[in-house]
């Protein structure tokens, strides 16, 4: 593949489906090996797993991982597997998640807890991580295994972090960030920073990588709460206010509750402090943030947290690649859905 050769950058608005048509064997081969790796001789294993990855996920996480291997120069095929080890993860803690949170839908569809129930999504999620880890052992690579998984170590000290704080109104912003950069961030940063290691990169290269991946995965999960007051269901492939029904401080919220008056206040407190919540409050709720303007605020971050990806992306050399990385980190803070 010559993906990775030099080209002008593309006028216009970044599209997602330009930015995969790039890597689109590679996607293939990446679906491809996703699905070999969920063979069981449990029928439910395979069953329920791809109710979830084949659900209409866009492979956001496995896109970068290609991209950063071909943009580093990387001409071989490791970064196949090691792209659906990032898919393997993501999705192990999506279910593990759906449970913690007791979704009953995910992009649109009925969550595999509220079929299978929750004992099986666990258990489901746990093969998954374990078919991730066997793949990276299969890499041989050290290194890569290490970056990986300190990753899904990160991730889970992110799920556990996000639980402290749920239902708690004097969360910070830094204390959010804090939830984001483990529970999205790293694992978006070691899909970028993987790519590096195929090629034994120098250390400016890798942590520029790790950067990108890092602002890219911060400026996702930004518009994803800003989406939550605001997108559409059928539009984002999850129900609206879900943040605010399970009581979860995201960014709109906390400078919304930081510009509160005693009236917002107590209703933030009474609504997300202590859970009691009526069928009127998710309205209440955006009427509060739309009139603070935090979804604006929210954006802005996003915006910045994007343009600070497209500069990390300096330590590489100009490519096609780079570019649609480039265009990657643009879309991350301009999704409405």
């Amino acid at each position: 593949m010559n993906a990775a050769s030099g080209g002008a950058c593309r006028s216009g608005p970044p599209s997602l489906s330009a930015v995969k048509a790039l890597v689109a064997d590679d996607l293939a081969r990446v679906d491809r090996t996703i699905h070999a790796n969920l063979a069981s001789s449990v029928a439910l294993i395979p069953e329920l797993a791809r109710h979830v990855t084949d659900a209409g996920g866009k492979r956001i996480r496995p896109l970068v991982t290609l991209l950063g291997a071909r943009a580093a120069g990387y001409e071989g095929d490791r970064h196949i597997e090691l792209a659906a080890v990032i898919e393997f993860i993501h999705t192990a803690t999506l279910l593990h998640d759906d449970v913690v949170d007791r979704s009953l839908e995910r992009r649109g569809l009925q969550s595999a807890n509220a079929i299978w129930g929750n004992a099986a999504s666990v258990l489901v999620g746990d093969f998954l991580f374990s078919q991730a880890f066997r793949l990276m052992v299969a890499d041989g690579s050290l290194p890569v295994l290490q970056l990986l998984s300190n990753a899904a170590a990160v991730i889970a000290e992110g799920e556990v972090l996000q639980l402290v704080t749920t239902g708690k109104t004097a969360t910070t912003e830094d204390e959010y960030l804090e939830v984001v950069r483990a529970k999205t961030a790293q694992l978006f940063a070691a899909a970028a920073a993987v790519g590096g290691h195929l090629v034994e990169h120098d250390p400016d290269v890798l942590a520029g990588l790790d950067r990108y991946g890092h602002q890219v995965g911060t400026a996702f999960q930004l518009t994803d709460d800003a989406l939550d007051y605001l997108g559409e269901s059928e539009e984002t492939g999850k129900p609206t206010g879900g943040d605010f029904r399970e009581g979860r401080l995201t960014l709109p919220v906390i400078l919304a509750y930081a510009q509160a008056d005693r009236r917002e206040r107590d209703f933030w407190e009474r609504t997300l402090g202590n859970g009691q919540q009526t069928v009127d409050d998710f309205a209440e709720a955006c009427a509060i943030i739309r009139r603070r303007g935090t979804i604006a605020q929210t954006y802005r971050r996003a915006v910045a947290c994007s343009d600070n990806a497209v500069t990390a992306l300096d330590v590489l050399p100009q490519s096609r690649c780079r570019d649609a990385l480039a265009d990657l980190a643009r879309l991350a803070s301009s999704r409405r859905h």
